[in-house]
């Protein structure tokens, strides 16, 4: 009765609870139903988006303009979404001061407070001290 009323309607008869007694059936057009499912899964992986992480390499003993260029590129960072990595890198006698490269690390914290939260608190990897800042 219902494959009679689906072909008289130039429709498909699509099965939608086949485990339910009496199973359900909805009279539709399948490939309509299929085109439009697609298109809207190609709409929501456009629209999603992909958090990248951008490097901000720094040294300890920076100055305050170089500084100022730095933190303009991190809200830039911050405002796109993406995580930001800063490396502190010492050299040569700068290994002998690391109060120097905490305590810019600790101004970058507060200079970031509101727009930032520390994703990955700093940690030495050898020569360098890496830190990881997500978007709030």
């Amino acid at each position: 009765m219902a494959i009679k009323l689906a072909q008289e309607a130039g429709m498909d008869l699509v099965e939608i609870s086949p485990n339910v007694s009496p199973p359900v059936c909805k009279i539709m057009d399948y490939g309509k139903y299929k085109y439009s499912a697609q298109k809207k899964a190609a709409e929501a992986r456009k629209r999603q988006k992909t958090v990248e992480i951008k490097e901000i390499k720094l040294r300890p003993m920076i100055d305050d303009h170089d500084y100022d260029v730095k933190m303009r590129a991190m809200l830039r960072f911050f405002e796109e979404g993406d995580k930001v990595k800063i490396t502190l890198r010492y050299r040569g006698r700068e290994m002998a001061h690391q109060e120097i490269g905490t305590k810019l690390l600790d101004k970058i914290k507060t200079d970031v407070a509101e727009l930032a939260k520390v994703e990955q608190d700093a940690r030495f990897e050898g020569r360098q001290v890496v830190m990881v800042l997500a978007p709030r």
